[in-house]
């Protein structure tokens, strides 16, 4: 016997695991709540606050793919799982970015590499689960507005794969040129938007 999947319990157990993600990105905040101490402590909390809106950005694409579409089946059901265990790793190379953009951290070229990578990894993995859950649900329904968002997450994942290029040879490294790449994003994503809403006769 084939029983349908649950909806509201696979969001119930994605907004467990972002709430464990924000649980874990405040761990060490204001342990020491000496006035004195609050000077040393602003960076954390600057990264902090960052990377906590930069989680909620993530959760709202989450949150949209599941208002757009009432589909799910395994295939959905195990890139979901991907995605969660992709954000729990993701606030770590997250947090260490901004506190080293921040002053919190000193450290050398070769590990500020590495950082990025860490990050680029994550975010393209990040993305690369939404543009396959995306296309995985246009292959159900045929609903061009969900290929036209499976293909806008894929600019994603190319941009965060020339971003770990350029961190990977440290190519514009002290310049942060592999963050400022994501720059890119909003022309790409504009004239994807253009292009695909022209082609298809769609409405914006």
């Amino acid at each position: 016997m084939k029983f349908l999947h649950s909806k509201s319990r696979l969001e119930a157990l994605s907004d467990g695991v972002f709430a464990f993600a924000a649980t874990l990105m405040v761990v060490n905040i204001g342990a020491d709540t000496n006035i004195t101490s609050f000077k040393d402590e602003l960076p954390n909390f600057i990264s902090f606050a960052v990377s906590f809106f930069v989680m909620m950005g993530i959760w709202k694409v989450h949150y949209n793919f599941f208002r757009r579409t009432n589909y799910i089946d395994n295939w959905i059901i195990a890139l979901n799982m991907i995605l969660l265990f992709t954000v729990l790793f993701y606030i770590f190379p997250v947090r260490s970015l901004l506190s080293t953009g921040f002053g919190g951290q000193r450290i050398n070229i070769d590990e500020f590499s590495n950082i990025f990578q860490l990050y680029s990894i994550g975010f393209s993995l990040i993305f690369l689960s939404f543009c396959l859950m995306y296309f995985r649900a246009f292959k159900n329904d045929k609903n061009l507005k969900l290929l036209f968002y499976s293909r806008h997450f894929f600019i994603f994942i190319i941009v965060g794969i020339i971003s770990f290029i350029l961190a990977k040879f440290q190519i514009g490294l002290r310049y942060g040129v592999p963050g400022f790449v994501y720059i890119l994003l909003g022309p790409l994503c504009y004239f994807h938007s253009v292009k695909f809403h022209k082609k298809h006769n769609l409405e914006y």
